[in-house]
């Protein structure tokens, strides 16, 4: 798994609510359920199991937290990471609405976990999505309706180029869509508030304890440096980032960074350059993604690398992306600058699968983790209780292992990567 050990220097971590420290695990413990992974899915899967009275054990390489859940652009986007015309195409219009209908219990289900648990993390509503070229915007508009039409979801409204440069004060775009239904929270302080909510529910949750193998027998055993949880099930929720634990999760997830820039605070400029505080995603393969935070920051989400390890300095190798966007802000500085590691698939769709009759995983969310991990922690703990019906949906989902095998599987992955950026800036 990762070799990063603790919150990253960021305006999340600036503005987190602490938690104490979780102990390292010493020693072999037993328990009915391990997770492995300290963000969103085993948080949540830690909570769930831990309220229906099994005892569970949750190992973290770092600090719960301190990886994508808690570095991430904080979005909350409707549906999956492809789009229902996608889902139809490839898994028929049954499967399509029931992933869509399961993606609405998700969006449901972290608003429920937000407010039953009082976890304070700056929920606000609204997210646009802006298309870069003038071409997609017809598609756009046509989605909007048919998102209202066909899934009875009328919280999508088409945008015209002027109902966008209202919204948003950039150029850059042609048009696109809103959606009421998304919107943007403190994603450190949601992972924050679910570790504290799963502590208290009984789970026992140790840091600084990386999952070096899983031994699988009568008993599913999980060795780290300084002891080993036996347990009956083992849930693998370490996504991007647990990269060389499993070859069966790693041959279908891959680990790409991800960067995010805060400006200083703009004051009254911040209104102008988001006038109705939604959340913004841009239609580019490489995603362009901000909002503005409580303190009137921007929080600009730009640029990926496709090699191991983060870029040094992201805040400078964010900055050309948003001045693309808001070149009236080259005068404003950046306070902080931070990188995270997220897992993809080939489909961009989530890998889950139960590995073996004892071993479950969850992983490769390709960007949509704030709103679907949560509910995929809560799938997993069902699974472990027999309940296997939406598992199942997702186990059916078309989620190809990358090309290459072991050794090639990561210059092809760039390769490919690289030609779409690429693609993109043309």
């Amino acid at each position: 798994m990762s070799v990063e050990t603790d919150h990253p220097t960021s305006w999340y971590a600036a503005t987190a609510h602490p938690l104490p420290a979780f102990p390292p695990l010493a020693g072999t413990v037993r328990a009915d359920v391990c997770v492995i992974g300290g963000g969103y899915t085993g948080l949540s899967a830690a909570l769930h199991l831990a309220e229906a009275g099994l005892d569970v054990v949750l190992l973290e390489a770092g600090r719960v937290g301190s990886g994508a859940s808690g570095r991430n652009g904080g979005q909350i986007h409707t549906g999956q990471r492809r789009d229902q015309d996608w889902l139809e195409a490839h898994v028929g219009l049954d499967d399509a609405k029931a992933l869509w209908r399961l993606a609405e219990e998700a969006k449901a289900l972290l608003h429920a976990l937000i407010a039953r648990h009082a976890i304070d993390c700056d929920v606000r509503p609204g997210l646009v999505v802006a298309d870069h070229k003038p071409g997609y915007v017809a598609h756009s508009h046509a989605y909007a309706r048919k998102l209202n039409e066909v899934y009875d979801y009328p919280l999508a409204a088409p945008l015209s180029r002027e109902e966008l440069r209202e919204m948003v004060g950039s150029d850059a775009y042609h048009g696109g869509m809103i959606d009421h239904g998304g919107g943007h929270l403190h994603p450190l302080n949601l992972a924050l508030g679910l570790a504290a909510a799963a502590h208290g529910a009984g789970a026992r949750l140790f840091e600084h304890s990386r999952a070096l193998r899983v031994e699988e027998g009568a008993k599913v055993r999980v060795v780290t440096a300084s002891g080993a949880v036996e347990a009956d099930f083992v849930l693998e929720c370490g996504d991007g980032l647990q990269d060389g634990l499993d070859r069966r999760v790693d041959t279908h997830v891959m680990p790409i960074a991800n960067y995010i820039a805060a400006t200083e605070p703009l004051g009254a400029r911040a209104r102008e350059i988001i006038s109705n505080d939604a959340a913004v995603a841009d239609s580019r393969f490489v995603v362009n993604y901000y909002r503005i935070s409580g303190d009137g920051r921007l929080l600009f989400g730009g640029g990926e690398s496709y090699r191991r390890g983060l870029r040094p300095n992201p805040g400078a190798f964010v900055r050309p992306y948003m001045l693309k966007i808001f070149p009236q802000l080259a005068d404003v500085r950046i306070d902080y600058g931070w990188g995270g590691i997220l897992g993809i698939t080939m489909s961009r769709m989530p890998f889950v699968r139960k590995l073996s009759p004892r071993v479950l995983a969850a992983a490769g969310y390709s960007g949509q983790g704030v709103m679907l991990a949560p509910y995929f922690g809560r799938l997993l703990a069902q699974a472990v209780k027999g309940q296997l019906g939406e598992f199942d949906l997702l186990a059916r989902l078309p989620v190809p292992a990358f090309p290459g095998g072991p050794l090639m599987r990561w210059p092809l992955l760039v390769a490919g990567m690289s030609y779409y950026a690429l693609r993109d800036r043309l």
